[in-house]
């Protein structure tokens, strides 16, 4: 009988499958709530919540669950974020074991890197890295909130939340879906968790950059385009949150608190935790906030969106077009056309899927209002984690349909495609082309 042969996308796409049936078995425990009592379609959308890295809760993760269903949130936002091809490459670095072509092809599948050169390498500044920054995250947060909770409960909230932070997770233990909500005009909290979140958006390509560039002494076009995408995406979205809200949702805030909120909420684009309730928002700052969500982090990160790289690539092309050239070109080096059709194919397909999930769950929901809806499908598409407190109201049918966003965003419809598509047949034949009108 001939072997089942899978193809890298198949691989990354059934490893989430995996980790998601296994988190849901054990968040189903009686010993996961709090209560005893459990359901399995709660069971299962955490769990795909938390692998998704996304945030989105129905239920409250500090009061429903237990010190044990929490560990095990912990655990999936690592496995999740991380993937489960980082924690492999882990253990056969431990162990000296050697890493086979075919594997080294999974892991690059993993973080979307475009050839599998230095990917173990890559991985090897992945794992110290992320391992090394949330340790010292939750000591810091540790020592910070000890004086508040008490060293050993702020050793566990600072461990979760420095986890949760890097991986863009959004959960949190503060209770009563609050969030961070009781630091809204701490410093170093707002600073640490923001930093955490920047990283693990960065992309694990763009951190190996980072640690090694002293000896380089240079970055990659890619590495360009990641910093200075998200440097302008931070700048641009503190700027509109600090003007549009000064005088509404900011308004009980002194000059400094202004500033902290305003800039932590355009960091938690790609993570989900809040510190100020964002349903008083006015609506045009939310539609605003759907857009850089579904931007997103950047390309072989913990965050999800369609990602900075491709939403460059296509502004540059969209220039490029405007300005009669033929190349499209950036950072004065010229993107491959098969990278320009990438881009615009994963942009296409995710705003076909965001629309056709909106539509589809209006007639789910039936008579909720369409920015709640819509909100909630880009949050859960770009594995975000904010809501307008909708995600509780959901009925079966519509946590269904989120947990499949969830899934389809973390992955990439693109990788999904490819994974679920027949494989691709050279053959030397192409056909004659002929001009067609475009616009």
């Amino acid at each position: 009988m001939a072997r089942l042969q899978l193809n890298p996308p198949q691989v990354v796409a059934g490893s989430f499958v995996l980790l998601i049936f296994l988190g849901s078995l054990l968040l189903a425990l009686p010993w996961a709530t709090s209560s005893g009592q459990n359901n399995w379609l709660t069971a299962v959308f955490t769990s795909t919540s938390a692998v998704c890295v996304t945030g989105l809760v129905v239920e409250d993760t500090a009061t429903y669950w237990s010190p044990f269903g929490q560990v095990v949130i912990m655990l999936l936002m690592q496995l999740g974020g991380l993937s489960i091809m980082a924690m492999a490459t882990f253990y056969a670095l431990l162990f000296h074991k050697r890493i086979a072509l075919k594997q080294r092809m999974f892991m690059q599948a993993a973080i979307n890197k475009s050839s599998p050169g230095g990917i173990v390498s890559i991985f090897r500044y992945l794992l110290i890295f992320s391992l090394g920054i949330e340790l010292v995250g939750a000591a810091i947060l540790t020592l910070h909130w000890s004086s508040q909770l008490g060293f050993g409960k702020a050793l566990y909230f600072g461990l979760f939340h420095s986890i949760s932070a890097f991986n863009n997770g959004g959960f949190d233990l503060f209770g009563n879906f609050t969030s961070l909500s009781g630091f809204r005009t701490d410093a170093l909290t707002n600073l640490v968790i923001s930093v955490l979140i920047i990283a693990g958006g960065l992309g694990f390509v763009v951190i190996a950059e980072i640690i090694s560039f002293r000896s380089r002494r240079r970055f990659s076009l890619h590495s360009k385009i990641v910093l200075s995408t998200t440097a302008i995406l931070l700048l641009a979205g503190t700027a509109f949150i600090f003007i549009a809200e000064f005088h509404h949702a900011l308004k009980e805030l002194s000059l400094p608190g202004k500033v902290i909120t305003a800039y932590f909420h355009s960091v938690t684009r790609t993570a989900g935790f809040v510190t100020i309730d964002i349903t008083n928002l006015f609506q045009g700052t939310q539609f605003f906030m759907i857009l850089i969500m579904f931007i997103g982090g950047s390309p072989g990160s913990t965050a999800g969106g369609m990602k900075t790289v491709t939403f460059a690539v296509v502004w540059a092309a969209i220039l490029s077009q405007m300005q009669g050239k033929k190349d499209v070109e950036i950072f004065r080096r010229r993107v491959p056309q098969r990278d320009v059709t990438r881009a615009l194919a994963i942009i296409a397909m995710s705003g076909l899927y965001v629309c056709a999930a909106i539509l589809l769950l209006t007639f789910i929901q039936g008579a909720d209002s369409l920015d709640k809806i819509a909100f909630e499908v880009v949050s859960a598409f770009a594995t975000v984690g904010l809501s307008l407190n909708f995600t509780p109201e959901l009925n079966n049918l519509g946590r269904w349909l989120i947990i499949v966003t969830m899934f389809v965003g973390r992955v990439g419809p693109l990788t999904l495609a490819v994974a679920f598509a027949q494989r691709e047949r050279q053959v030397d034949i192409r056909y004659a082309e002929e001009e067609v009108m475009i616009g």
